[in-house]
């Protein structure tokens, strides 16, 4: 990739408009005249200050502000959790920033943040135009007719990458994920942000990892039709019901919005598919096993329809104060988003409580098209959230753990192998019987790993057996090998790239 590029960095804070602006250093690197790419700036949300002296200062960068103004400048970005070890590679630390005067940002993490940003921004203009894809959001107008709405009232969208070559007549739909909403409250806060709006999404919509356009980062489905459908209805696509109490509205239509997108897809040249990928990551991820048997009986009988999980393998399991919070989370979203009608009938009416059957370990039995199982034994969200919730650790004793796996102590990991355990028992008839089925269960701390280049296919990507996640897909998929791969426990797996660690 040659030499990283170096850049000066000017940060006008004193006189509104306030801005940070980001050139690159021609004076060391000297680039061919043609390469060198134009100053960036940002313009950095103010507000006046209450101070005697009367200097602006910049108010905490929240997600919302950075992905508007990523949406305004139409670029590929990507936005970090960890501000201080994103901004490692670029030599700075926060320890080094001084604030002069001192008023100008609430803190060294907000001025950390405006450089990252700044810095990230420029940084994209090396990598995105080659290598990386962005692509527009499609709204479906017709959604409206059958009902399907965003929880809002908002047209549901996805966004379509053609296929090209031999890939022109396949085509790959991918749940995007983002958690759930089951009460009221929740929802109609979920409704004014992009998990529940259109409104409030992006209209430009990275693709990367399984839904790359590169044969060098996504071997096996680069050339196919590439869809992702977006999530605004917080039940998984699988509810159909309504709340109106005279002031405010709700739509649980995540099953309508699901066939509005199938029916704007079909005469787009999905009904003439001859193989055919349903994939999600999370909540999109449990997405795919509802909605694996109907997408297969959706298409025709001679296309090859496969699906995949990543990361939505929800456990039904107790928490470490032996409630069952994820089983009582579940039950609500449930009836409340009118999703029970839409469950698996074996499984509804084999169960004496038939709201279980949202947990794919309880209805995987009765799925017959083939299906692979992409999960972290260890599962970020579950572990945070179901295994040990706040409601479970009052006290904050595995406040450390949860941040550093380094940082648990014997007993706590303990716990978490008994997770583990637990998820390849519940795993096992799937393991053994399953003909046609695949797996990949490594023993890393994260959450979703298709959607991300640096796990689903790149140099130094998680493993099993020396086979990368991408490649045990594609041997699964199109029937080169055998992949049913489980790892090792923890701490064994060194190409885990841990979340948590």
């Amino acid at each position: 990739m040659g030499q990283t590029p170096r850049f000066i960095v000017e940060l006008n804070l004193f006189r509104p408009p306030f801005y940070a602006r980001v050139a690159h250093d021609t004076t060391i690197d000297e680039p061919a005249p043609d390469t060198i790419p134009p100053p960036i700036r940002v313009d950095l949300p103010s507000q006046k200050s209450h101070h005697s002296h009367g200097l602006p200062k910049i108010p905490s960068l929240s997600s919302d502000w950075i992905a508007n103004t990523v949406s305004e400048h139409e670029q590929c970005m990507i936005i970090p959790f960890n501000v201080q070890k994103a901004l490692l590679p670029f030599n700075i630390h926060l320890n080094s920033i001084k604030l002069t005067p001192p008023s100008i940002f609430h803190s060294k993490m907000d001025l950390a943040a405006a450089i990252l940003l700044i810095l990230l921004n420029l940084a994209s203009r090396y990598t995105c135009s080659d290598s990386r894809l962005v692509v527009k959001m499609t709204l479906v107008h017709n959604a409206s007719k059958i009902g399907g709405f965003c929880l809002d009232g908002s047209l549901p969208a996805y966004h379509l990458h053609r296929g090209f070559g031999a890939g022109a007549r396949n085509w790959l739909l991918q749940f995007e994920g983002g958690g759930w909403c089951n009460d009221i409250q929740s929802c109609l806060e979920r409704a004014q942000t992009r998990r529940g709006s259109t409104l409030y999404m992006n209209k430009l919509e990275d693709f990367n990892g399984i839904l790359s356009n590169n044969a060098s980062l996504n071997p096996d489905f680069y050339n196919w039709n590439r869809v992702k459908l977006r999530y605004c209805d917080g039940g998984s696509f699988s509810g159909d019901a309504k709340f109106d109490n005279g002031t405010s509205v709700l739509y649980f239509r995540g099953k309508k919005i699901w066939e509005a997108i199938i029916l704007d897809l079909l005469p787009q040249g999905l009904m003439h598919a001859r193989k055919a990928l349903l994939s999600g990551c999370s909540a999109g991820g449990l997405s795919s096993f509802l909605h694996c048997e109907n997408f297969a009986r959706i298409l025709p009988r001679n296309t090859s329809v496969k699906c995949l999980s990543d990361a939505g393998f929800f456990m039904d399991e107790r928490d470490i104060a032996l409630n069952h919070t994820m089983r009582n989370f579940f039950e609500n979203l449930v009836s409340l988003q009118g999703i029970e009608e839409n469950l698996n009938k074996n499984c509804t009416s084999f169960l004496d409580n038939p709201k279980l059957c949202m947990f794919p370990q309880y209805f995987l039995r009765y799925i017959t098209a083939p299906i692979f199982i992409l999960n972290t034994a260890y599962d970020v969200y579950q572990f945070h959230h179901a295994l040990v919730p706040p409601s479970a650790d009052t006290r904050g004793h595995w406040n450390r753990c949860k941040l550093s796996i380094d940082s648990c102590n014997t007993r706590q990991l303990d716990i978490l192998q008994d997770f583990r355990q637990d998820m390849l028992v519940a795993l096992r008839s799937f393991h053994i019987y399953s003909r046609r089925g695949g797996m990949f269960i490594n023993s890393c701390f994260a959450h979703c790993q298709s959607e991300s280049q640096d796990t689903w296919f790149a140099r130094d990507s998680p493993q099993i057996y020396s086979k990368t996640i991408a490649e045990a897909v594609g041997d699964w998929y199109f029937s080169r090998n055998t992949s049913k791969l489980i790892d090792c426990a923890y701490p064994c797996d060194t190409s885990c790239h841990n979340i948590a660690a």
